[in-house]
């Protein structure tokens, strides 16, 4: 059995390296470079190779295994890499380049499957309802994306897309997406897609943070209106997945999850679709492992 646990997270702008110990949990050590993306994929993978070595050198311990959290998915079928915002890993056979850089068995899952796992198994989730069987985990910040983890294990689907419910569709005729639709629910409720709105209807650009306060104060109708927008999509959108999956428990992540009423509000337009005599027993939370959830959850793929 491996005395130790590896796990990678691989950003946009860093990627970081942690070594557990098995049996305590403890952090071993944790150590981040500078993906340096734009210097190509290649590139990348040099800088993985550069982390990995400082670890091997800086502990003495080789890897027998490595999880890594990636900013896309490795299709099952053709195994390449497809929805990548870091765009020059698509189409590339990271798992296979990687295992021959390495030398090691290689796991790989995008980073809102590793952020759910993580909070699944090692964060929120059993400290808070250890007995929950079903778990969905939401990334609302940036982007918008998903992951289903039951039993502790992570679903991931026949096309590898299992929880992805930000490229849903919310509104037929809204904002053209990158993904080739219109009116998905990343260009509708991600922090992005909501200053976006609010510059529209007011005519002025404030950051999401501005807008949230001004809601709060009662002295802005475009916050208002921006906020009550955030609510009612969020609330239609997510009912989708407790009609379909049922959760016990569903973490809110990424920086549209701190703003405190989307668990109050939010939650409540849940009722106006929920199939279920408008009673939501659904458990909401608020994630415990923060920025550290991807690197946490890619210790769990190998475990």
């Amino acid at each position: 059995m491996k005395k130790h646990l590896w796990g990678v997270d691989l950003g946009g702008t860093k990627i970081e390296g942690i070594i557990l110990v098995r049996d305590s949990g403890e952090t071993l050590i944790r150590k981040r470079i500078p993906t340096e993306a734009d210097q190509g994929y290649r590139h990348i993978l040099s800088q993985i190779n550069k982390l990995i070595d400082l670890l091997i050198e800086e502990t003495g311990i080789h890897p027998e295994a490595i999880g890594f959290s990636t900013p896309g998915t490795l299709d099952p079928g053709s195994q390449t890499m497809k929805n990548c915002n870091t765009t020059c890993m698509n189409g590339q056979t990271m798992k296979k380049d990687l295992e021959e850089l390495l030398n090691v068995r290689v796991e790989l899952a995008n980073d809102a499957n590793c952020f759910a796992l993580a909070e699944a198994t090692m964060g929120i989730v059993p400290e808070k309802y250890p007995d929950a069987k079903v778990v969905f985990g939401v990334i609302m910040g940036t982007g918008v994306g998903g992951g289903v983890v039951v039993n502790g294990k992570l679903i991931t689907g026949k096309h590898g897309i299992a929880g992805e419910w930000g490229h849903n569709i919310l509104e037929d005729d809204g904002v053209d997406c990158y993904c080739g639709k219109q009116g998905c629910n990343e260009n509708i409720f991600s922090g992005k897609a909501l200053e976006k709105y609010y510059t529209k209807i007011s005519g002025e650009k404030r950051s999401l943070k501005e807008v949230v306060q001004r809601y709060r104060e009662g002295t802005d109708p475009h916050a208002t209106a921006t906020m009550k927008r955030l609510f009612h999509s969020f609330g239609r959108a997510i009912h989708y997945i407790i009609n379909v999956l049922d959760p016990d428990v569903v973490v809110l992540g990424g920086g549209v999850s701190n703003i405190d009423e989307v668990y109050d509000e939010g939650v409540k337009e849940i009722e106006n679709y929920i199939f279920n005599n408008r009673k939501v027993e659904t458990v909401f939370l608020k994630p415990k492992l923060g920025d550290s959830a991807g690197v946490f959850g890619a210790v769990e793929l190998v475990r």
